[in-house]
C-alpha cells in the first residue's frame, strides 16, 4: 500500500511532531507511540531563512528509527537542490511551501521523480503547504503534481499562536478545489491544534492533523494520542 494510500485509509488521523518529544529520552516516547495507532511522524524542518528558527536537518531524520511513516515539513529557502537528501534521510512525505521557491512547480516535479529510498512500493507523497497569508489561487496550477496540501493555521517559526479561525473556510475552498481536480489528494492542517480545540477539526474533512505538545506532554503519551484520534474523530 503506498503512503498516500494508508493516509486517506486511517483519515482521519495525526501527525505527531517530534520536535515536542523529550529528546533524551526519545527511545521510550516513540516506542509508546508506536502501540498506538497513530502511523505519521512529523518533522518540522526549518532553516532560519524561510522562518525565524532553526531545527533539524538529514541526519536526525536518518537517525530516528522507527516503524512510523516518516512526514517532513519542509519550512526552509529554495529547496530545489535539498529535498534528494531528505528523501534518501527516509521521508515518505516530502512536504515544501509554495512561498518558498520562484519555481515551487518544479520542485514538485523533481520530488515526482525520486523514489522512495526506504520501500520504492509505497512510493514518496509529494505536499505543497501554505500559510495563513497565502492566497488559495496559488494552488490552481500545482494540483496535478501533488498529494496532499496543507493549510497553516498559524504564521510559522513564531511561538505562542492560536489556531486561527479563518482556517476552517480555506478547508471548505480547498476540499472543493481537490474535487474538482478528479485526483486523490489528502488535506492537512498543521499549527495550535491542542486538546481543547481538535474537536472543532472533527467532521471538516481533513485527512490529517499535525500535533505536537498536545501528545509529547512529557507525562502520558499513549493516552494522549488517543484523546486526539478519538477528539478528531468524533463527528
Amino acid at each position: 500500500m503506498s503512503v498516500l494510500d494508508s493516509l486517506l485509509d486511517a483519515s482521519p488521523t495525526i501527525s505527531v511532531g517530534i520536535l515536542t518529544a523529550d529528546l533524551m529520552n526519545l527511545q521510550q516516547e516513540l516506542a509508546q507511540l508506536e502501540v498506538s495507532e497513530v502511523q505519521f511522524l512529523h518533522f518540522d524542518v526549518m532553516d532560519g531563512c524561510f522562518c525565524p528558527m532553526m531545527t533539524v536537518g538529514p541526519p536526525f531524520l536518518r537517525g530516528i528509527r522507527t516503524p512510523l511513516f516518516k512526514d517532513v515539513h519542509l519550512m526552509i529557502r529554495e529547496p530545489l537542490d535539498k529535498v534528494e537528501s531528505y528523501v534518501a534521510a527516509g521521508a515518505d512525505i516530502v512536504t515544501v511551501h509554495a512561498e518558498s521557491s520562484m519555481h515551487v512547480h518544479r520542485v514538485l516535479q523533481h520530488l515526482g521523480t525520486i523514489p522512495n529510498a526506504v520501500d520504492p512500493y509505497r512510493g514518496l507523497s509529494r505536499g505543497v503547504a501554505l500559510n495563513p497569508g497565502t492566497s488559495l489561487a496559488v494552488l490552481e496550477p500545482l494540483m496535478d503534481e501533488v498529494d496532499m496540501v496543507t493549510l497553516l493555521a498559524i504564521n510559522p517559526g513564531w511561538g505562542g499562536q492560536s489556531f486561527l479561525k479563518s482556517t476552517f473556510s480555506r478547508i471548505a475552498q480547498v476540499k472543493e478545489m481537490i474535487a474538482e481536480s478528479g485526483r486523490q489528494i489528502a488535506l492537512c492542517v498543521d499549527g495550535g491544534i491542542t486538546k481543547q480545540n481538535i474537536s472543532d477539526l472533527a467532521g471538516s474533512g481533513v485527512d490529517l492533523v499535525v500535533t505536537g505538545s498536545a501528545v509529547f506532554d512529557g507525562k502520558t503519551p499513549l493516552a494522549n494520542a488517543k484523546y486526539m484520534l478519538e477528539a478528531l474523530r468524533s463527528k
